[in-house]
């Protein structure tokens, strides 16, 4: 239970009244918001007290930060709800519906430099790469294609993709200590369209998650769902 002596913290002050102006439209996505200097003589805190405020507006998605420059109002396809990552196999099943997997890749590759950067890893390292589809009542719901760092999950290409799924394996393998998403709605590549047995340019729901352990990068996923079969549900608590 939080105290009385918690919610009433100047950090929390400070972070209320941002989330209020950002809420309100005060400062609409991109605005440059208020500075720690500005906001540190508004409430009569400390500096480190406003950073406080302002990191935590951070990691919820809500602003962003440049070094030098200031904070400002996140765009709004950065903002969104807090998820649970929950596998694809129980979802569908959940609804009484039958899951099946059709793996197209499962191997081992060298990363490229860009990829080498996302989880962590020199370029050229080894890297286990998945492409999966996966149907619910055999339509196709969702193309996964993911990248995955072997030292964090060394026997990942061993598992059999058709009985199991990425997220459970990694789910059982690794110490999962936080995620990041990025979501949006746009069209799918040419691949991705043939594989989904979708038009070229219908829309989709397209969510990039990484996660990681408290070291190091497990996995990134790009999971592209055609928007008129997949609605993304989540939970938020302000």
């Amino acid at each position: 239970m939080v105290s009385p002596e918690a919610i009433g913290a100047p950090y929390r002050r400070v972070k209320q009244f941002l989330k209020d102006g950002l809420a309100s439209g005060r400062w609409p996505p991109g605005a440059l918001m208020p500075s720690e200097a500005e906001l540190t003589a508004q409430f009569g805190v400390s500096r480190m007290t406003v950073n406080r405020a302002i990191r935590e507006l951070q990691a919820d998605g809500l602003v962003a930060r440049s070094q030098g420059v200031g904070t400002f109002a996140a765009p709004l396809h950065r903002v969104s709800s807090t998820l649970t990552i929950r596998d694809l196999h129980e979802e569908i099943e959940s609804r009484g519906h039958r899951h099946q997997a059709q793996v197209h890749v499962q191997r081992a590759e060298k990363a490229p430099a860009a990829l080498a950067a996302q989880l962590g890893i020199e370029p050229g390292a080894p890297v286990f790469h998945t492409l999966i589809v996966h149907r619910e009542n055999g339509v196709p719901l969702q193309c996964e294609d993911r990248y995955v760092n072997p030292a964090c999950a060394p026997g990942y290409l061993a598992a059999d993709f058709t009985r199991t799924t990425p997220t459970t394996v990694l789910f059982e393998t690794t110490a999962l200590w936080r995620a990041q998403y990025s979501i949006e709605a746009a069209r799918p590549t040419a691949h991705e369209a043939g594989l989904l047995g979708v038009a070229a340019d219908e829309p989709c729901l397209i969510i990039v998650r990484r996660t990681f352990t408290r070291d190091a990068a497990i996995t990134i996923a790009r999971l592209v769902h055609p928007g008129t079969r997949y609605l993304l549900e989540g939970h938020f608590t302000p």
